[in-house]
């Protein structure tokens, strides 16, 4: 027999259109492709295959299946050919074992749940009066009943108990539910409750289209304004894009990929018939998304929000889908828009015209470089060339490197073997370091290793567009002082609704005091940027770090929206993390720099790295073999001479602040 697993792959793999197309003229319309039905030799177009569903129907003769059956019924294949008809066509080798007794899916349940509840949400927006405000709410951002169909959007009612009684008649208990991200129980309670209340309902699926979670959309002030379901065994956001289950067909037909920011991003896309869109499941594409996405197309269109934001997630993306050989394509939109308001406003064409101007990745840095005037001194062109080579060094294609390469001797009128030596250095120094983490903690190699940061010596690029239309990126002399007039924000209030402290906002991230242990300083720089939040997990994940309230404060700023408020923050915290936050929150801002955050990661590295050397030095004391302390020995003086490029001024064996 033929693993059911391995059905699944060849199913998800297989293009239904082009396979069909092969024996019956289809055309497309709309969403489906139509064509005469091969099986009563109708004349008119009443046989319709649907690429979303992998599945075909005539509505004549009422024949239907998936792709297997048209092959069986139209070839006269029996089931295994057929399944080895189609992996050859997609390239994946079926093997046919002998029989053996079905192995249960352990996620079946939660997969069964989240369908369940799914169902459930699409029932409450048809309700005339529980979902009468989540449908002005969709019928104001243009989507109708059949776009909520086509993409099962629901509504959670705010009632906390509905869902959990629903779900409990159908025989899902607490553990099982809490277990699938669908009920959570809080600190001090003894009952949990439903995890999402009023909000528009988003079903999120896995690559084969199983429901794996949810993203709840806020329709008034509540916040965060999105929530997505927690990570479970069958949902991990780094390793999920939404929309991924109907849009890789449309990938392979068009040879292209196109990542935006949110759900009524893709949504709309969809609708107006560019289907090969996914989102990410927050700013920037993770290794696990780019490794995901380049298994059906090549090239990637970037179309996210032209804000800072936008921008910044933009470079983080392009730089990841480098690493695995994709072509990067930037997308820039007018200001004001993002991709749901374009595309409302101008329709598919404009949207086209669009993609049909994208530039590639490094040619979209350049860009804002040179509008910046970076290229117009030497000081400034050093540090052009600084933040340009992480992207040379990201391109993993030797081609797509040899390219970068040129086009930046090109424009700074240096040597291209000056470059391609400085950008080979800088991997060398990045591949020790690695190293050195990896075998310290190697729980944390996946987000140490080709992490999608920069070394200390070389921050990643940072350019973004202002509103103003004119290009920006940071400038490479000291930054302004903060303005004096900032407002604050409103009076923070603890769980128990105590009276806290006035939280301020600066221009600037708070800069390290030289007595601030490394931890408190990156948390600071966090609470003023939650983008530097995500930067550091790629090196450091929120394990790393040993103070456990610092720790707790970390992991929740790395999950949280961006758009929830210091307030919000607390509610997700112990009373030692809140104590922390107030602390790190208090007081008057210090003044930065923009090289303050690397500074503070390149001591985290150190700290790592003589972690190590502290385990070489007792691994040396507790053997007699001398092959073996040789090789301590060589291994223990490497990591000090990378220390001591790390930290110049400190010696070697003198540990940073924890």
């Amino acid at each position: 027999m033929i693993a059911d697993e391995l059905v699944e792959q060849v199913r998800s793999a297989a293009d239904i259109v082009e396979i069909i197309s092969e024996y019956v003229p289809l055309r497309r319309s709309g969403g489906t492709w139509r064509g005469p039905c091969p099986f009563h030799q109708g004349k008119n177009p009443n046989f319709s295959v649907s690429p979303s569903h992998g599945s075909y129907h005539c509505f004549v003769c009422h024949e239907s299946g998936d792709v297997f059956t048209f092959l069986r019924k139209r070839l006269g294949l029996d089931w295994p050919a057929a399944v080895k008809y189609v992996g050859e066509k997609v390239g994946i080798e079926v093997i046919d074992t002998p029989r053996r007794a079905p192995v249960q899916d352990p996620n079946a349940p939660n997969h069964e749940a989240l369908a369940a509840a799914s169902e459930w949400f699409q029932r409450q927006l048809l309700d005339e009066q529980a979902g009468r405000d989540a449908r002005a709410y969709l019928a104001q951002r243009g989507l109708d009943a059949a776009a909520w169909q086509r993409f099962g959007i629901g509504f959670a009612p705010r009632d906390a108990q509905a869902l959990r009684r629903y779900l409990h008649s159908l025989g899902h208990d607490d553990a099982r539910l809490i277990e699938a991200g669908l009920l959570a129980l809080r600190e001090g309670e003894t009952e949990p409750r439903v995890r999402f209340r009023g909000r528009v309902m988003f079903p999120i699926h896995d690559e084969l289209g199983r429901p794996v979670g949810f993203g709840g959309r806020a329709m008034g002030d509540d916040q965060p304004k999105y929530l997505n379901s927690p990570e479970s065994p069958v949902f991990q956001k780094r390793r999920t894009l939404y929309g991924l289950h109907t849009a890789k067909q449309a990938m392979r037909r068009a040879e292209r990929a196109i990542v935006v920011e949110g759900y009524l991003d893709a949504i709309r896309l969809a609708l107006a018939g560019i289907e090969e869109v996914v989102a990410p499941l927050g700013t920037a594409l993770t290794e696990e998304q780019a490794k995901l996405l380049v298994r059906y197309a090549s090239e990637i269109f970037l179309l996210y929000d032209s804000d800072e934001a936008g921008q910044k997630a933009t470079f983080r993306s392009g730089m990841e889908l480098l690493r695995e050989k994709a072509a990067v394509r930037v997308v820039t939109l007018p200001d004001g828009e993002d991709p749901d308001s374009f595309v409302r406003g101008h329709g598919r064409g404009a949207m086209e015209a669009q993609l049909s101007q994208a530039i590639d990745l490094f040619d979209r840095q350049v860009q804002l470089l040179e509008r910046r005037g970076w290229f117009s001194d030497l000081r400034r062109s050093r540090r052009a060339v600084d933040k340009l080579l992480p992207t040379i060094r990201a391109a993993v294609d030797p081609l797509t490197r040899d390219l970068y390469m040129a086009r930046l001797a090109e424009i700074t009128r240096l040597d291209k073997s000056a470059i391609a030596t400085e950008a080979e250095a800088q991997d060398e120094a990045e591949r020790r370091r690695s190293t050195a983490m990896v075998r310290h903690n190697p729980a944390s190699a996946a987000s140490t290793s080709d992490a999608g940061f920069a070394p200390p010596s070389q921050a990643p690029f940072d350019g973004y567009e202002d509103g103003s239309g004119h290009g920006h990126a940071q400038e490479p002399a000291p930054l302004p002082e903060p303005a004096s007039d900032k407002a604050a924000r409103a009076p923070w209030k603890g769980r128990r609704g105590k009276q806290g402290p006035e939280w301020k906002v600066t221009a600037i991230p708070p800069r390290p005091r030289s007595d601030e242990p490394v931890e408190r300083a990156i948390l600071r720089a966090m609470l003023f940027d939650r983008g530097v939040a995500e930067r550091v997990a790629e090196r450091h994940p929120p394990e790393s770090f040993r103070n456990p309230a610092y720790r707790e404060l970390f992991g929740v700023l790395l999950d949280i929206p961006f758009d929830e408020d210091l307030e919000q923050v607390a509610s997700y915290l112990s009373e030692d993390a809140i104590r922390v936050l107030r602390d790190l929150t208090e007081g008057s801002p210090f003044e930065a720099e923009a090289a303050d955050i690397t500074l503070s990661l390149t001591k985290l590295d150190a700290r790592v790295l003589e972690d190590r050397i502290d385990e070489i030095l007792e691994a040396m004391r507790g053997t007699d073999d001398r092959g073996e302390k040789d090789t301590l020995m060589r291994e223990r003086l490497e990591l000090e001479t990378e220390l001591r490029r790390l930290l110049p001024i400190r010696s070697p064996r003198t540990k940073p602040r924890r």
